[in-house]
């Protein structure tokens, strides 16, 4: 058996005991409304609940479209050699002590 088949017989298991060890009926006022519930009926209503509220917090994302259509339109240039910032070999910005200093 797998790890995973395990975990889910043992906890399975342990809940069982549990649930079956707190049949007694306990008082719950509920707003102004008293109620005598059984432990086990509340304690399952609870783990239910947050079963379900796990699963939902769980899930996958919706993948959102990283680009949009008309970002898809637009041309994208890499060294474009008409660029100014990518022209590294342009030195007629540079000082002559600047000159010195890099060489």
């Amino acid at each position: 058996m797998s790890f995973k088949t395990l975990t889910i017989i043992i906890l399975s298991v342990l809940i069982t005991v549990v649930f079956m060890q707190n049949t007694d009926e306990v008082l719950f006022t509920i707003l102004w409304k008293e109620i005598y519930v059984s432990k086990l009926l509340m304690m399952l209503i609870v783990t239910v609940f947050g079963f379900i509220l796990g699963l939902i917090i769980a899930r996958p994302k919706k993948k959102t479209p990283l680009a949009t259509e008309s970002a898809r339109d637009i041309p994208f240039e890499v060294n474009n050699p008409n660029d100014d910032y990518l022209n590294h070999n342009d030195k007629k910005g540079l000082s002559d002590e600047d000159r010195d200093y890099i060489s």
